[in-house]
């Protein structure tokens, strides 16, 4: 029998483990639980209470007395965590004008560096640089090709049916921009004052569970069970640090602009409903940085502001500030790439999906992209790990950098400003529109 959603893997078992492991808990008093339940067979159903009841007792470990960090995951914790002193930015001063061109890059950048990363994601560093060296094309400059040799082509296992730049007429659905679709569509539904609340009803009636995935899966699957947010997260969710929540950011920092605390509270109203701790980090950083963006085009007080939003003492603030100082130290992109690969370890499912390692991965691109459009995407995308969502945040802020105009057209003429998605009311819209509609609701939310 296949996995089926509802129940729970040894795979999820050993997500726990590390989950665990990171958030300072000892596990020494369950290991022989761990052992035992590790060894039954539980795709039969008759094992799956014993899997539920040690998930269970997992949730309910105390952190350790000498953990270092502080990592609360309500609102009014995480701001008393801040650092006391953040980023001073200048006050938003675009002409309605600027302020159009700067939103409808957001949405270029978004779908230009989503699409990059898109035909590889899960492709580990040996294969993604392997197919780019074979074919002429490493470092990558460019969107992932078809042309190659048969024989390449099937070393690497590349699909012709894959969306390679070669099948791509618009952008094609893609979770990344389903969720910033999610966030416009939820805004205009509910304002500014929309709630966790609204986001769960929100994804059940709109959004098919086989939508989701892991930490979002786990968090509907609660939802269905009437397990309200924000214990929806939590509940036998061994992904609740993963990067579901980040790539669910950027919407709120279009609709915030220049306003960081703002963009990061409505990112955590979004995050609470199926993360924890640094899952909900990720996205509060993420919304944060790209509403800076619209103010300054100083990439380290850009990612300095985004870090202003979460805990001070946190293992993603942590992981983040040391991508800058890497950087203030001179290391090469690829030394800090092999840094952040050192780090975590890309073929552990658990370190390619989580939220610190693919933030890491987003400064990386930001910072040695050095404003520069296709040299941003690039850097995100050829580190590997979660290619498309790390392509499409990166994507986000150098898009407002830069605005529409200033967009290479190389990066956007191959989805003829065409988007499809699986929100019901936007399966297929332009990008100017869905730009046209967030400057309406930036309007409305600062009103």
């Amino acid at each position: 029998m296949k996995h089926i959603w509802l129940y729970i893997s040894k795979t999820d078992l050993l997500t726990e483990r590390c989950q665990c492991a990171e958030e300072g808990k000892d596990l020494a008093p369950l290991e022989e639980e761990f052992a035992r339940v590790e060894a039954l067979d539980l795709e039969d159903l008759s094992n799956q209470p014993a899997a539920q009841a040690l998930l269970d007792r997992t949730a309910s470990l105390p952190v350790r007395p000498d953990f270092p960090y502080q990592e609360p995951s309500d609102l009014e914790g995480i701001r008393a965590a801040r650092p006391a002193t953040r980023p001073a930015l200048p006050p938003l001063r675009l002409t309605d004008t600027e302020l159009r061109d700067r939103v409808y890059g957001a949405w270029l950048g978004r779908v230009s560096g989503c699409l990059l990363g898109k035909p590889v994601e899960g492709w580990r560093r040996p294969r993604m640089w392997g197919y780019l060296k074979e074919t002429g094309r490493f470092p990558l400059q460019s969107y992932f090709s078809l042309d190659a040799p048969a024989e390449l082509r099937e070393k690497y296992q590349v699909s012709a049916e894959s969306c390679f730049i070669e099948n791509v007429r618009c952008m094609p659905e893609d979770d990344d921009t389903n969720y910033t679709t999610t966030g416009l569509a939820l805004v205009k539904r509910h304002g500014r004052g929309f709630t966790p609340a609204d986001v769960a009803n929100f994804w059940l009636r709109e959004i098919p569970i086989l939508h989701t995935c892991t930490a979002e899966r786990v968090a509907y699957r609660n939802l269905s069970l009437l397990i309200p947010p924000p214990a929806s997260a939590a509940f036998r969710n061994p992904y609740r640090e993963w990067i579901g929540a980040q790539i669910r950011a950027d919407f709120f920092g279009y609709v915030a602009p220049g306003n960081p605390e703002l963009a990061a509270e409505l990112a955590w109203r979004d995050a609470c409903i199926s993360h924890v701790k640094n899952g909900i980090y990720g996205e509060m950083w993420a919304a944060a940085m790209i509403a800076a963006a619209f103010v300054t085009d100083d990439l380290p007080t850009i990612i300095e502001a985004g870090l202003g939003q979460v805990p001070e003492r946190c293992r993603f603030a942590e992981d983040v500030h040391s991508v800058l100082q890497w950087h203030r130290d001179g290391l090469s992109y690829d030394e800090a790439s092999d840094r952040i690969h050192g780090r975590w370890d890309e073929d552990r499912a658990h370190d390619w999906c989580h939220t610190t390692s693919n933030a890491m991965v987003v400064t990386l691109g930001l910072l040695w992209g050095e404003k520069q459009f296709g040299r941003t995407l690039t850097g995100a995308v050829q580190a590997c790990f979660d290619t498309d969502c790390n392509g499409a945040t990166a994507g986000s802020v150098v898009g407002i950098i830069h605005g529409a105009r200033e967009v290479p057209r190389e990066w956007t003429a191959p989805f003829n400003d065409t988007l499809q998605t699986g929100v019901t009311g936007y399966h297929h819209v332009r990008l100017k529109d869905m730009a046209e509609e967030t400057v309406r609701l930036i309007e409305q939310v600062a009103s």
